[in-house]
């Protein structure tokens, strides 16, 4: 039995609370630093890119992309899709551009993605949506050298349903060369009896298909030889850091090229923000998937 499903509710809502865990400051504080981080970035990276903004994937009000270009873009440049975190509820592609100053410097395409948030999307519809988002920008730069997929906490569960794609309903066949997910939620099934499904109002049936673990050891929409980092923060709740373990050993286990980064002295929210700095450890992992030959 997995371990969350002997925890009290009051245990498994602090678990799934990453606000709860910073060592660097109280949850409303590191909550408003984030946000205050993200817009900062962001800003930065809509000055030092050729930006194309709100640019539709979709009919849905909410199926909106933006893309940040390199000053001098080739056809050989990688493309990175970030999807963003907020447990599916909040934040936006709007505070999603902080990585692009190293990652335009060093030549890549960055494609920040918008989804429905709960209330008005469920899961289903949310995850329905980042694969289409998948499908539209990989068509729209068929030539580029690689598509490199990027996500944040509940942004790196979306990227992980990205990986289990059957990319045979959408016509299209991304070619996904790598992937960073970085404390991210991979069994969405103790979500259903914690507060935060109180705006997804999720039944555990839809928690079931729309979790990566389910499907880690046959991911058909990533190639095997793919680059696979699962990352996580050493001030992330408990259950953060064993579900990201517990997802990387069965990417591995089923053969994926998969790595894992515990990264030191980060919580679950600077150790997305520090993507701004080009020396930042993940930084350096992303850079090195997207350049390696």
């Amino acid at each position: 039995m997995s371990s969350w499903k002997k925890m009290d509710k009051e245990e498994l809502e602090k678990e799934y609370s990453p606000s709860c865990w910073s060592h660097r400051m109280d949850r409303s504080a590191v909550i408003e630093s984030h946000i205050k981080e993200l817009t900062k970035g962001t800003m930065k990276g809509r000055n030092e890119a050729h930006t194309t903004l709100d640019e539709a994937y979709g009919q849905g009000e909410c199926e909106k992309l933006d893309i940040y270009l390199p000053p001098t873009p080739s056809t050989a440049s990688a493309l990175l899709i970030y999807f963003h975190g907020g447990y599916w509820t909040m934040l936006s592609k709007e505070l999603s551009g902080f990585m692009v100053p190293p990652l335009v410097k060093a030549g890549v395409i960055v494609v920040a993605v918008d989804y429905v948030l709960a209330p008005k999307g469920n899961m289903d519809l949310i995850v329905s949506q980042v694969r289409r988002s998948v499908a539209y920008i990989t068509q729209q730069y068929s030539a580029v050298s690689g598509v490199y997929v990027c996500g944040h906490s509940a942004g790196a569960h979306l990227g992980a349903m990205v990986l289990c794609t059957d990319w045979t309903e959408y016509n299209v066949t991304p070619d996904i060369k790598g992937a960073l997910l970085v404390s991210g939620i991979y069994d969405i099934r103790p979500i259903v009896y914690t507060s935060v499904n109180h705006p997804l109002q999720m039944t555990e049936d839809e928690a079931v298909r729309n979790s990566p673990m389910e499907f880690a050891n046959a991911m058909k929409g990533v190639a095997k030889n793919s680059e696979i980092v699962v990352a996580v923060a050493q001030y992330d709740s408990n259950e953060f850091r064993r579900q990201s373990q517990e997802y990387y050993q069965a990417v591995k286990a089923a053969g994926f090229n998969a790595s894992f980064q515990d990264i030191s002295n980060r919580d679950h929210f600077d150790i997305i923000e520090k993507l701004v700095e080009e020396n930042y450890v993940l930084t350096q992992v992303l850079l090195k998937m997207m350049t390696r030959k």
